[in-house]
């Protein structure tokens, strides 16, 4: 299985890191340059100028149109499934078992999410969960688990992704975020238990795009109301999240890995 790094051509130092990571993992890495906000200007017309989440942030934009370079270049190859990272990602050591080969993904999988974002205590509502091997085990996403620092996906996967001519949200919520995103059900994402990845982010390094969000989160009417719409797309599948929770087809599982 590939395993494409999205890295800045800026960050030669992240680059080393990750080769460093996956030399210690036995993994071969495939870079892809990353789109800088620094310097380009994404297309007009191609991010809606709001969304479910309001306006997207150029560093937000560029990020995503990074993952789809990546998705053309894994459809452009051969390969069942590949890997996507970011350069910014910590690995953990059984990461090996989940990277080097698509043969432990069950049939009709198409995309895996093999991150923990967000503080360390994170929960996400699971249903079917199963064992894969190893030490893991897969539950299917019924709930808004977001980042897109490390995941699988399947060729079905990135062909639904490409079929997006108009972005109105950021990458990881067209992913894995069911309170808003369209693709979502088409996707039908799952979540690698334990995670084995983790943004550098959350262990004391900001991430390069972070400054392009700065702006939108001046406390401001346009701001309350942008939360205020977040938080009505987040009720909008409490009802359904609750019934699975209640019924016990579901249950709330903690994703956090070693790292």
């Amino acid at each position: 299985m590939k395993i494409f790094l999205i890295n800045l051509a800026r960050r030669p130092d992240r680059l080393r890191e990750m080769q460093r990571q996956a030399s210690r993992l036995g993994l071969e890495l495939t870079r892809l340059e990353a789109v800088d906000a620094r310097s380009v200007t994404p297309p007009p017309g191609l991010f809606a100028p709001s969304g479910p989440l309001g306006e997207i942030p150029r560093g937000d934009q560029c990020c995503t149109l990074s993952h789809v370079a990546a998705w053309k270049e894994f459809l452009a190859g051969e390969g069942s499934h590949a890997v996507i990272l970011e350069d910014d990602v910590v690995l953990s050591p059984g990461a090996d078992f989940v990277l080097r080969d698509a043969d432990w993904i069950p049939p009709h999988i198409d995309l895996i999410k093999l991150e923990h974002y967000g503080p360390r205590g994170q929960s996400v509502l699971l249903s079917d969960l199963r064992e894969v091997g190893d030490g893991f085990q897969l539950g299917r996403m019924q709930s808004r688990h977001t980042g897109a620092a490390a995941y699988i996906l399947s060729r079905r996967a990135a062909e639904i992704l490409l079929g997006v001519t108009r972005f109105t949200l950021p990458v990881d919520h067209l992913m894995f975020n069911p309170n808003n995103s369209p693709l979502f059900a088409y996707l039908a994402p799952w979540q690698l238990l334990p995670a084995v990845a983790r943004q550098q982010n959350f262990v004391g390094v900001k991430s390069d795009i972070e400054a392009t969000r700065l702006g939108m989160r001046k406390l401001d009417a346009t701001y309350i109301k942008r939360e205020l719409v977040r938080f009505g797309y987040d009720l909008k599948l409490l009802p359904r999240q609750l019934m699975l929770a209640a019924s016990g087809r579901a249950r709330f599982v903690r994703v956090g890995n070693s790292t």
